[in-house]
């Protein structure tokens, strides 16, 4: 058995950009014996600031592969796969698809807000040369304002997560925003990725060249909150907050996952936890929370 923390984060984009660097942050910061004003406001704070949040909560949960911040993790956190992975590297596979009924050309769907894409790649342990710990992740990040995107796209992933877990024999790993709930009307993405609701119709193409003909028919991902020990589940259920207060929840919800597949037998799950983005001073790190998830690979 190997150990894997998995982590999804939907960081903000840098809507107010400045030139400060990151040696510019870093030596900006305040004396540490200082105490802060606690809770000083709470609007969203330019990438500049925030990005040191980031660092910070992603350096103290000892996330190993990270393809951002490459300043500030560090030398060694430069890189995705090659020698500057620590503990997993990609294997041959990586490849992209789009959200629409074109999903091999750049595109954006009809009422998407945003071109919206998943990327697939297979991973292994360094040094497992034989990939016979390897496993396959899709990450993805669905549309905030089209359903009928959301519902599609899910419809194109799991179509995907089967083939991958039919041909592998693999765990299979789904990551991303799903812009969908769990439950009520925007769950229609999730529904589709649980195997509650039937999927939408799907390009052609892309459905022969992912086809496993009649082969685990009964496919579907698993939310992996509710497959880690009860006592392992954190108490934070949001993964969304906004940028407001603390006593402000009307638009908190939870939209972030990470999945595993039905079939393959090949992870087991230890913890599951959502934590926070907001610092003392009442810096949000961003408008959504870090998921943290801690998979067995057998």
């Amino acid at each position: 058995m190997r150990a894997m923390r998995i982590a999804t984060w939907n960081l903000r984009f840098d809507s107010m950009p400045d030139n400060i660097t990151v040696e510019q942050s870093v030596n900006a910061l305040p004396d540490p014996l200082q105490q802060p004003v606690f809770l000083n406001g709470f609007i969203e704070r330019p990438w500049s600031t925030r990005r040191l949040r980031v660092a910070e909560n992603l350096l103290s949960e000892d996330i190993q592969i990270v393809n951002d911040l490459a300043e500030l993790f560090g030398d060694e956190w430069s890189w995705v796969g090659s020698k500057a992975a620590v503990k997993f590297e990609f294997l041959a596979l990586s490849d992209t698809s789009h959200h629409r009924n074109t999903p091999f050309e750049p595109s954006k769907f009809p009422s998407a807000g945003s071109f919206r894409i998943c990327t697939v790649a297979e991973f292994a342990p360094t040094g497992d040369t034989s990939g016979q710990q390897s496993f396959t992740m899709l990450n993805t990040h669905l549309d905030d304002q089209s359903d009928a995107e959301r519902r599609l796209a899910a419809s194109l992933i799991l179509t995907r997560a089967r083939f991958e877990a039919v041909t592998t024999r693999k765990p299979v790993i789904v990551t991303g925003d799903f812009n969908s709930e769990s439950t009520g009307s925007t769950s229609g993405a999730y529904s589709i990725t649980t195997g509650q609701m039937v999927p939408v119709v799907i390009n052609q193409t892309f459905a022969r060249m992912f086809d496993v003909g009649n082969q685990a028919p009964d496919f579907k991902m698993l939310d992996l909150r509710a497959q880690a020990p009860r006592r392992m589940v954190s108490n934070n259920f949001a993964t969304f907050t906004g940028f407001t207060a603390p006593d402000d929840t009307s638009d908190w919800t939870r939209i972030d996952f990470v999945f595993g597949d039905s079939i393959s037998g090949g992870w087991t799950v230890d913890g599951y936890k959502v934590a926070t983005s907001l610092s003392d001073d009442g810096t949000l790190a961003s408008d959504h929370r870090p998921t943290f998830v801690d998979v067995l690979l057998s």
